[in-house]
């Protein structure tokens, strides 16, 4: 990956229907004219036909595509998995799908993309947490920190325990908890605008 570009990746995560609906509003509101790639994950059952692409096409700001293997990313773009392919970045800015067939990394697939961004992307990493359940993205969350990215939470306001408030309450800090219109906001700020926004 070019160590001179100033594009960031940025890595969001959710599960369950308010993780979907969560990430249909921020791509609804994302910014415009960011020099940033979008990859996003959300936990769905292997085996099954996901309409997750059709859902978000309809109301993102970004285009939607479903990476390909090798693909490479390109900037203004929402990428997305499958469940049976789990999305993560490799080190040439390319697509690496995991093998999630038979829900081998079901609920560990924020996690693995987290990782790979913070692994690849160093400290042009930006991890943002939605609403789920358990703990997948604490890790991978952390591991964005550590790279020297930037990390976003939603607020999980008085919701019972689940991925949000494990990711706070995990080793390391996040730069920001929020609404999703004030991630939004500050991600329009913070990172880097494309050579024509």
């Amino acid at each position: 990956m070019n160590k001179n570009s100033s594009r960031s990746y940025v890595a969001i995560g959710g599960s369950g229907s308010e993780g979907l609906d969560n990430l249909r509003e921020l791509m609804e509101i994302w910014p415009t004219g960011l020099d940033v790639t979008v990859l996003a994950v959300l936990h769905r059952p292997s085996g099954h036909v996901s309409f997750l692409a059709d859902i978000l096409r309809r109301s993102s700001s970004l285009p939607v595509e479903i990476a390909s293997n090798g693909q490479l990313m390109e900037p203004g773009v929402c990428y997305l998995g499958t469940p049976d392919a789990i999305l993560t970045l490799g080190s040439q800015g390319e697509a690496q799908l995991i093998d999630g067939r038979n829900d081998k990394l079901r609920n560990r697939t924020v996690d693995e993309l987290y990782k790979s961004v913070a692994l690849h992307a160093g400290n042009r990493s930006v991890a943002i947490l939605l609403s789920g359940a358990l703990d997948d993205g604490s890790r991978g969350t952390e591991a964005v920190h550590h790279a020297g990215g930037l990390t976003f939470v939603l607020e999980p306001g008085a919701k019972p325990k689940g991925m949000q408030q494990n990711a706070i309450d995990f080793d390391g800090p996040i730069s920001y908890v929020g609404s999703l219109p004030d991630i939004a906001e500050l991600l329009r700020v913070l990172l880097p605008a494309s050579n024509g926004g």
